[in-house]
């Protein structure tokens, strides 16, 4: 195994009613980063389709295959104005819209006997990274009941069971502005492409030192 950390990034693909996903030039930017403090530091990107037969087969698939020490997900909130750092997963899933694959669940929770499942306290971290760069970010404890929720609930479980996962975060991103100037703060502009950069940068920063830390308890 390489001493670099490994660091996955995720977004999603398009799905109904969200032809354009922003999360795709979202993650192809990040990986493009090149900071000193990366240096030491594997950054890994996939885009799932938002089905949940890919999330159930290719999650593990690209766990297995690159042993991610830390998991950073992004995904699209069309209704939200802000960013919203997720604390949580709900054990519920939408019977009442398909996936791209127009595959609708037979019931409602993803698992038995379990209500929710923390991220854990390393979000608040994140969430302070995201709003140090200016941006309008929030602490939400609802990932919805769709695919986003669905791959947090999932990455959840493989961090507590995992051997290399030390971390897993989800992030969902609104709507982005086209054709406006840079977004003013206290104003209604929608937020730009390059404050969603700023902001994933700084997350994904605050990333990879929680995770070198946590390597170093282990």
């Amino acid at each position: 195994m390489s001493d670099k950390l490994c660091i996955l990034i995720t977004g999603f693909g398009p799905f109904p009613g969200a032809p354009c996903n922003p999360t795709q030039p979202l993650v192809a930017r990040l990986l493009r980063l090149r900071r000193p403090v990366f240096s030491d530091v594997e950054l890994i990107g996939h885009i799932f389709p938002v089905t949940y037969r890919a999330v159930d087969r290719q999650l593990p698939q690209l766990l297995a295959r690159h042993r991610p020490q830390a998991l950073l997900m992004f995904g699209l909130a069309a209704r939200t104005p802000y960013v919203r750092v997720e604390t949580r997963a709900r054990n519920a899933v939408t019977m009442l819209w398909p996936d791209a694959d127009h595959t609708r669940v037979r019931k409602g929770s993803i698992a038995p006997e379990i209500g929710a499942m923390g991220f854990g306290p390393h979000t608040a971290r994140l969430l302070r990274a995201a709003v140090g760069t200016g941006i309008d970010a929030r602490a939400s404890r609802d990932a919805g009941s769709y695919l986003c929720n669905y791959l947090s609930w999932r990455a959840i479980e493989a961090a507590n069971t995992n051997d290399d996962l030390r971390l897993a975060a989800f992030v969902h991103i609104p709507t982005l502005a086209r054709g406006e100037a840079p977004r003013r703060k206290g104003t209604g502009h929608r937020i730009t492409l390059e404050e969603l950069v700023d902001a994933g940068e700084a997350m994904l920063l605050e990333m990879v030192r929680l995770t070198r830390q946590k390597v170093r308890e282990r």
